[in-house]
């Protein structure tokens, strides 16, 4: 298997000379997705489940990953914005534990977890993905 369980610890992307451990803290989330990208940032090559949880982190450990590659999440978990819950896996997230960041976010309403001018405002659902306007993670 390509990915194992790595660590929890530190938070973000850490590569150790050999791979690199990933870890995110998500207390509700349900399931982490890794989202590599190419170098450009433009192209989504694969996603990858991190299979551990410890306590409220995700995490995982892959050692074919080293210094510039460029990476996202995709989140995934209830829906509920009533309860304060807004997991929408179509929307790539910029790790808030990177080092560096890669590319400029380019403004678009697709970035919104919920789709602007709906009836049902904030509490819509928006399935457009926006990995294409988010700025990527860089492993350093």
């Amino acid at each position: 298997m390509r990915i194992s369980a790595g660590a929890p610890h530190p938070l973000g992307a850490r590569w150790d000379g050999r791979g690199t451990n990933f870890a995110l803290f998500s207390a509700n989330a349900e399931k982490v997705e890794l989202c590599l990208f190419d170098s450009h940032g433009r192209r989504e090559i694969e996603r990858i489940a991190l299979p551990e949880r410890t306590e409220d982190v995700w995490h995982g450990y892959l050692n074919d990953v080293a210094p510039g590659q460029l990476y996202g999440y995709r989140v995934h978990g209830p829906y509920q914005p009533e309860r304060g819950l807004r997991f929408n896996a179509n929307k790539l997230l910029v790790d808030p534990y990177a080092r560096q960041l890669a590319g400029r976010l380019v403004w678009s309403d697709a970035h919104f977890g919920y789709r602007a001018g709906s009836a049902r405002a904030d509490l819509s659902f928006d399935r457009r993905d926006n990995a294409r306007g988010i700025p990527k993670s860089v492993v350093v």
